[in-house]
């Protein structure tokens, strides 16, 4: 059971870079789906599917997951590394003044807002702050 399913998902992309493997799958959720999506956005993932997969056993209960293709560059994978901020054990938030640049301004951070999930620079432009859920670079 996983008990910080925003952890895992992270911790799945960085595998699967890891070992250069083209796609990963990932149990769904808004969340999830909303993060997976910013990534894309920011160019660090080349594609988000919304997938249904029907259980195994002639059982007539649906699935849903995520199917995330990996982006390459040079061989090398879009995402170096990702520092998870915010854990359920220690929920971190910020101010929109107190954004600051990820890596100077060559990484992103992931921002959980009352007007959904952005990046930094998005919750900075709007004056929003909220979750700091993690930096990525």
């Amino acid at each position: 059971m996983v008990t910080d399913p925003i952890s895992d998902l992270l911790i799945r992309i960085k595998n699967a870079q890891a070992v250069a493997h083209d796609q990963v799958l990932i149990p769904f959720s808004k969340m999830k789906f909303a993060m997976a999506n910013v990534l894309k956005a920011d160019g660090y993932l080349a594609e988000v599917e919304r997938k249904k997969k029907s259980a195994i056993g002639g059982k007539k209960t649906e699935h849903e997951y995520l199917l995330l293709t990996l982006k390459y560059k040079d061989g090398e994978g879009a995402i170096q590394n990702i520092k998870i901020i915010s854990k359920p054990s220690r929920r971190m938030y910020i101010k929109a003044e107190d954004i600051r640049p990820v890596r100077s301004g060559y990484g992103l951070a992931i921002v959980s807002t009352s007007q959904g999930v952005m990046n930094s620079r998005d919750a900075k432009k709007q004056k929003l702050g909220g979750e700091l859920i993690c930096e990525i670079w």
